[in-house]
């Protein structure tokens, strides 16, 4: 029996949350969006974390603890008004905080938004849900001007902007946090993406060979390809959210991508393999030409020091590691 014949690739993390607002304004539920709308120092929600809470049913989350529970609470005391207006509090979790504690003591701080969502709100509402669903492009922007829109997305545009004050303003590009392109399609790379599908990866796999078992039993990619690997550079877009996990089938294979790559801008390029294959490869692009300031960036050998063995292992290793680099500058 195939064991993954019914995983499909993963969605969004906030795909519940539009899901669930745009089904209760559908059967005329009250429901009001809670968004983190930016967060600094040790947090419990990150900035972008999204909840929709009605009279009796929630779908996300703005990070647990009291702080969510106060939150839901409001939410559900202001639902019932004829009219409830928009709140964007301040929450500072310091206990010497002479104004806006939130009640908790790990030291960082966020602005939280509660926005009762209307009739007039489904269409914008269901649009989120459709590109989150459909992995298409837009831009979602929430302002004490205009409430709840989604326009499209300028190719130029960061993950997230906010502006505090009387006229406040948050966007966030909808879509997955972080796009990886697994170069290799072997059991490692089955390991990975099944574990990077749960950390909000869009996830491609590429590989040189034709009906490959463990390509074709990976039901985790959204996207999967048979490539030839001297003309891979065309396959693999740039930018600051893309990580690149080179696992091909041995050195030779790893060489011709690695060389294509090198002047690739990414957040991220790495490969699999031993300290001595590592060291071979990186000799021989050094006695081909490659400066040194190319070489550093290459995270070889990937993952952290665990000592893993199994694919599973080693994927856990990565994708570690991945998350240490996502979440060591956020944007």
């Amino acid at each position: 029996m195939d064991t993954h014949s019914y995983a499909s690739p993963a969605t969004p993390r906030d795909l519940p949350v539009w899901q669930h607002a745009a089904a209760s304004l559908r059967a005329g539920v009250p429901v009001a969006l809670l968004c983190v709308l930016a967060s600094e120092g040790s947090s419990p929600g990150r900035q972008g974390f999204k909840m929709s809470v009605t009279a009796d049913t929630t779908a996300g989350s703005i990070g647990g603890g009291v702080m969510e529970h106060k939150f839901v609470e409001l939410a559900r005391t202001r639902l019932p008004e004829p009219e409830p207006r928009p709140l964007l509090r301040p929450q500072i979790h310091r206990k010497d905080s002479p104004t806006d504690r939130s009640g908790m003591i790990c030291s960082g701080e966020q602005w939280v938004l509660f926005l009762p969502l209307t009739p007039a709100n489904l269409p914008a509402v269901e649009e989120c849900a459709e590109a989150l669903g459909n992995n298409t492009s837009g831009l979602l922007r929430l302002s004490a001007a205009t409430g709840l829109e989604v326009l499209p997305v300028p190719t130029s545009e960061t993950r997230f902007t906010f502006q505090a004050g009387e006229q406040w303003q948050y966007q966030e590009r909808l879509g997955f946090a972080s796009r990886a392109t697994i170069i290799g399609a072997g059991h490692v790379s089955l390991a990975l993406c099944r574990v990077l599908a749960a950390l909000d990866f869009e996830l491609t796999v590429l590989d040189d060979r034709l009906d490959l078992p463990t390509l074709l039993a990976n039901p985790f990619p959204h996207h999967k390809r048979t490539v030839a690997y001297d003309a891979i550079a065309t396959e693999i877009p740039e930018g600051p959210d893309e990580y690149v996990l080179i696992m091909t089938v041995g050195y030779r294979s790893d060489l011709v991508v690695l060389r294509q790559l090198l002047g690739h801008q990414l957040r991220y390029l790495g490969v699999l393999g031993s300290q001595a294959k590592i060291g071979e490869l990186l000799g021989t692009l050094r006695s081909e030409g490659a400066s040194e300031e190319q070489l550093a960036q290459i995270s070889a050998p990937i993952g952290l020091p665990i000592h893993s063995r199994t694919p599973e292992e080693i994927a856990i290793s990565i994708a570690a590691e991945l998350i240490q680099v996502r979440n060591s500058c956020e944007r």
